[in-house]
């Protein structure tokens, strides 16, 4: 009886995730830390910081109404201008999935796949910003 009231008091969480986006869950796992679940830049580490997170959820609208898609791709994998996200202390999370990346997809698998892997979680990512936008 004790093993089914605890498999019950995990069904509201189970549920919760799979509720959630690839995005949605990726931002919340690599992101919300610092820029909160919002995007809004009131992440719980946000008082430790040297330099604010920005809002993301007003990219859209300091890009003249238009979403850089390109821009923010490059500032999470690394390889854009700091310019869109104000500074270089954001961590470049391309790296990183690139690290896990064998991890994730087993030894078997080649280059090419890590490539797609790691382009998959950053466009993921980035559509879930987009969504975040006012």
């Amino acid at each position: 009886m004790l093993r089914l009231a605890c498999l019950l008091s995990l069904a509201p969480t189970v549920l919760a995730a799979q509720d959630m986006t690839i995005g949605q869950a990726e931002f919340m796992n690599s992101c919300a830390q610092c820029h909160g679940a919002d995007g809004k830049g009131n992440g719980t580490i946000t008082p430790f910081l040297t330099v604010p997170p920005p809002d993301l959820s007003q990219i859209q609208k300091g890009n003249g109404g238009v979403f850089p898609v390109a821009a923010v791709y490059g500032i999470i994998d690394g390889s854009g201008a700091a310019g869109v996200h104000g500074t270089t202390e954001m961590p470049a999370w391309g790296r990183r999935y690139a690290h896990q990346a064998p991890e994730a997809l087993g030894w078997y698998y080649g280059s090419a796949d890590a490539e797609e892997y790691v382009r998959g979680r950053i466009l993921a990512l980035v559509e879930h910003i987009a969504l975040l936008q006012e």
